[in-house]
């Protein structure tokens, strides 16, 4: 199952409060203090890994809480630090603190470490309250809380070539024909419920991930069909690829009613290189496609997921793109 979204509870381990210890050794009179420092408390990690993708364990597991640090002991004996705890989410996640609403860490390449709740500092000893005045102290501090913090998980898909499309465009045909992605794919709106990732290979050593982004129509930024829960993962690809059904009966209208949607959710996006691709149009017979062509000028590209006319204009300007 693929989750996006998940509010969690972390709390760090509060560090071990200190001790308080005089030395005892026979033959040995007037024993100074000697009681050690308590270990300090776990931290809570957040590691990114590229292998995972999905926030699904966190729909299970809503607190997560380190070690607390042990009591300091005679002899200056530190107590032992708390365990961390290190937890996995996939490339890509951005944590936010719940309450503000702040983005506190973006998990955007793999293998990034995030500290997100420090654990207490552990108590001071007797020893360290000694002083030519007071060679006998009787006192040792308490271990500092660890934080605690209420946080929201939101997974945004790495990609470079982002497919945009109304449902039945053709999105998901055309991820499994470039990649070894098998989304679903079926004769009804919103086949795709999920995003799919897939790696599209051009030659040895030259790839690009492309995304197909479930259908977008009209007030999908303000909730209605799939609405933004997933169009946040349009927001980290490099292109953008309108998908348009050529049979659709005014193309402008289309586009603009996708890039609206957009725009609407993230005006940044305009900004992005795009294509903008016709589909299927292997049901078009060779005179239909030349004059569609003639008419469509170079603005479009003309191309079908089927038969893979069109292919090589379009993987060629979907690299031009992102090596500028």
């Amino acid at each position: 199952m693929f989750v996006d979204y998940a509010e969690i509870e972390v709390r760090a381990g509060n560090g071990g409060n200190g001790c308080v210890s005089f030395h005892r050794e026979k033959f040995v009179r007037m024993g100074g203090p000697d009681g050690g420092d308590g270990g300090r408390g776990g931290d809570i990690i957040f590691k990114s890994d590229a292998n995972l993708t999905t926030l699904l364990d966190f729909r299970y597991k809503k607190v997560y809480r380190a070690d607390n640090g042990r009591p300091g002991e005679g002899n200056l004996k530190t107590g032992k630090s708390g365990n961390p705890v290190i937890i996995k989410v996939p490339t890509g996640t951005i944590i936010k603190d719940r309450k503000t609403g702040d983005i506190i860490a973006d998990l955007n390449q793999d293998n990034i470490e995030f500290i997100a709740a420090r654990g207490g500092r552990g108590g001071h000893g007797n020893d360290h309250f000694k002083s030519p005045t007071k060679q006998a102290p009787r006192e040792a501090e308490e271990g500092k809380p660890g934080q605690t913090m209420e946080l929201i998980l939101e997974l945004k898909l790495l990609a470079d070539v982002g497919l945009v499309g109304l449902p039945n465009a053709g999105k998901s045909t055309m991820l499994a024909k470039y990649s070894a992605a098998k989304p679903r794919i079926a004769d009804y709106p919103f086949t795709t419920l999920k995003p799919n990732l897939g790696i599209v290979r051009l030659r040895e050593f030259k790839s690009f991930v492309m995304a197909d982004i479930p259908g977008i129509i009209k007030g999908a930024s303000q909730g209605k069909g799939l609405g933004i829960q997933f169009l946040k993962h349009i927001q980290r690809t490099r292109v953008i690829v309108y998908l348009i059904d050529i049979f659709t009966d005014n193309i402008e209208e289309i586009l603009t009613v996708l890039k609206k949607e957009l725009q609407e959710f993230d005006k940044s996006l305009l900004d992005r290189p795009s294509l903008v691709v016709l589909n299927k149009v292997d049901l078009l017979s060779e005179d239909e496609r030349n004059v569609m062509s003639r008419k469509a000028g170079p603005d479009y590209i003309l191309f079908s997921a089927v038969s893979g006319h069109g292919e090589k204009e379009l993987l060629s300007r979907i690299e031009q793109e992102l090596d500028k």
